[in-house]
């Protein structure tokens, strides 16, 4: 695959991650028996090629994530059990001298060539590096190579988790205290938005691509945009695109990012609404409509299983629960991000409790109720 983690970093920075890549490889022997251990990838931006180079005055240095996926041979379920937590200390041993975090996925390839596809497979199988194997083991993922088949709940799930991180801004935006992480912060949250709101148009119209730059491309291109609009859309996601190839640390004022916030927000909800209805096959005319709306917001999801994954998540009360808990994650970030102002309302307030299982009242504490339920089903 590609010979470069980025696309003009300097030599230094691409040395110093090629350097981080054989200890992390190095560590990962010393954990996996060779029996067990079947391939090492790096995937992300870095495995693509696209990784992004925060310039300083010390030169070249890295910004996102390295994210490792190590394949084990046996069944995936005690693979991850057993290997999940130990990478998990090594990636965090790894990550100072790295300059980022350095984060480690446990998969199996008969499970990769077994499930169905997602954008996540589709990303990780079209675009990495090898650090142990090579594509011959991908030999039985050709359903992950075609773009056209990535299904439309997967433009949902992007575009509720890069919401979710314009919803934790807004949290933040409202803070007393606000200075340089948390303007970082929200700087950095607005950037993935830009570039989400693209790409889950792309995907919902199957022309989603591995590479952000062919994605932008395609993106100018595209004449069916669902009476949304695509210059704007455009524009933003150039802006996100130049965001992951060259992050910066954001230093505006409060004011400034509130004004870009409410803009991008206010766009994210007319795309939201947008997809969701053509989805759905049902017209959502505001997202407390859609919050409210008692339609399965996952109809792709057996509810047998549903059953199951919210006994797990929520206890007894869970077996009741035939809709998978993701459905929540969607009601709550309709209402806590696009609808904050009716917290004051009873009814806004208790449906966002219930989804969310809390007695909280305020924005700050909901939507940290919010993102103990995102960790676990974005």
């Amino acid at each position: 695959m590609n010979q470069r983690f980025t696309i003009d970093g300097s030599d230094a920075l691409e040395a110093h991650l090629a350097q981080t890549c054989e200890r992390v490889l190095a560590g990962v022997k010393v954990l996996v028996p060779a029996s067990k251990l079947q391939a090492v990838l790096l995937g992300g931006g870095y495995g693509r090629g696209e990784g992004g180079v925060l310039k300083t005055a010390d030169g070249d240095r890295p910004y996102n994530d390295l994210e490792f996926y190590v394949f084990i041979r046996g069944n995936a379920i005690l693979a991850e059990r057993k290997f999940r937590h130990p990478l998990h200390g090594l990636g965090e041993g790894l990550s100072p001298a790295a300059g980022l975090e350095v984060e480690f996925k446990v998969l199996t390839l008969d499970k990769l060539r077994r499930d169905t596809p997602s954008m996540f497979y589709y990303d990780l199988v079209m675009g990495h590096r090898w650090q142990l194997g090579d594509d011959a083991l991908l030999a039985g993922c050709e359903q992950h190579r075609d773009a056209a088949r990535v299904p439309l709940h997967e433009a949902t799930r992007l575009l509720m988790n890069r919401c979710s991180g314009l919803l934790y801004s807004l949290e933040r935006l409202r803070r007393r205290d606000f200075g340089a992480t948390e303007a970082d912060f929200v700087g950095r949250n607005l950037a993935k938005a830009q570039l989400a709101f693209g790409d889950a148009l792309l995907a919902a119209h199957g022309q989603y691509h591995w590479s952000c730059r062919e994605r932008h491309s395609r993106l100018a291109k595209l004449s069916v945009v669902d009476n949304l609009p695509l210059a704007e859309l455009v524009q933003h996601h150039a802006t996100g695109v130049d965001f992951k190839l060259h992050p910066v640390r954001s230093t505006e004022s409060r004011e400034a990012l509130i004004a870009r916030h409410a803009a991008l927000s206010t766009l994210g909800r007319r795309l939201w609404l947008s997809l969701e209805s053509r989805r759905l096959d049902t017209r959502f005319t505001s997202t407390r409509d859609y919050a409210f709306s008692g339609i399965n917001k996952c109809p792709e999801t057996s509810p047998q299983r549903n059953r199951l994954v919210n006994f797990r998540a929520f206890g007894v009360a869970g077996l009741a629960c035939v809709r998978y808990p993701r459905e929540r994650l969607f009601h709550a970030l309709a209402l806590l991000l696009w609808e904050s102002d009716g917290l004051a309302q009873p009814n806004v307030r208790a449906r966002i409790q219930g989804e969310l299982s809390t007695d909280a009242c305020d924005l700050a504490a909901l939507t940290s109720a919010y993102e103990r339920l995102w960790s676990r089903f974005n």
